[in-house]
């Protein structure tokens, strides 16, 4: 579909593959932004596809911006058209009503880091690499890094790791919570297609759970819990909660086969 970026059927009913493709390092620049951004918004309308895992090839899963674009002229420097498409492509992907998982080998640097963590886990490689470098430019994270990594590991945490731009390999990146689960370089994406297939096949109100607490993320506890019991009402009206429901009653939990409906 893109130059940089493709939406790959995979063997797992249910699951689609974004391939982030961008030699020789996957830097995020402009075009790869609006790429990632439709098939996001191609994704967004699929009912076919419940979950989707974002994956950057075996070495680098996205090693930061692409810095040539940063501009450096005299005067007022606007960065916002690269940045902006960028937070565009995060929002929409953070908000996928599918389940997504990230599947990240190698560098996940800068903007790669901050595209990671739009998406519902990490699945880590052993040798992944993790961090927000931008102090050592001058600058700092633009598309996330400030605001999703103290969401995800705490203020003190992402503070030091804006302030040092230093890297976080894949076990402390694991003990600090910002990934879920590390494995051997190799098994990261089947691993991460598995944990996603899982997903497929849960029920229709995982959609609504993961809308209540996105959507409650930033509001007054009140208000969060107003948005709970909208997305509960709502999860009623499914064909699955019927099917879950009367399977408890007959046959106990963990018993129904449901159909994403």
């Amino acid at each position: 579909m893109g130059d940089f970026v493709t939406i790959e059927e995979v063997e797992h009913e249910g699951v689609a593959l974004i391939r982030l493709d961008r030699p020789k390092v996957n830097a995020l620049n402009t075009q790869v932004g609006h790429e990632l951004l439709a098939a996001a918004t191609e994704l967004e309308s699929r009912s076919d596809i419940r979950a989707v895992v974002l994956w950057g090839g075996p070495k680098f899963f996205a090693a930061g911006a692409d810095i040539s674009e940063f501009p450096v002229n005299d005067g007022v420097r606007d960065p916002s058209g690269m940045v902006d498409v960028l937070n565009a492509a995060n929002f929409k992907l953070e908000n996928l009503p599918q389940i997504t998982v990230a599947a990240v080998n190698g560098f996940a640097l800068g903007g790669g880091c901050e595209l990671s963590m739009s998406t519902d886990f990490r699945i880590a490689g052993e040798g992944a690499v993790f961090g927000q470098p931008e102090i050592l430019l001058g600058l700092i994270p633009g598309a996330g890094g400030t605001q999703r990594l103290t969401r995800l590991i705490g203020v003190t945490r992402a503070k030091e790791l804006n302030y040092t731009g230093r890297n976080v390999k894949a076990g402390e990146a694991l003990s600090i919570g910002l990934v879920s689960a590390v494995y051997p370089d190799d098994q990261v994406l089947d691993q991460a297609l598995e944990l996603a297939a899982s997903y497929a096949k849960g029920p229709a109100a995982l959609s609504y759970a993961k809308r209540a607490i996105m959507d409650g993320l930033h509001v007054s506890i009140e208000d969060a819990i107003a948005i709970e019991r909208r997305e509960f009402i709502a999860s009623f009206q499914t064909d699955d909660a019927v099917i879950g429901i009367k399977s408890f009653l007959e046959q106990g939990p963990g018993k129904a086969s449901f159909t994403g409906r």
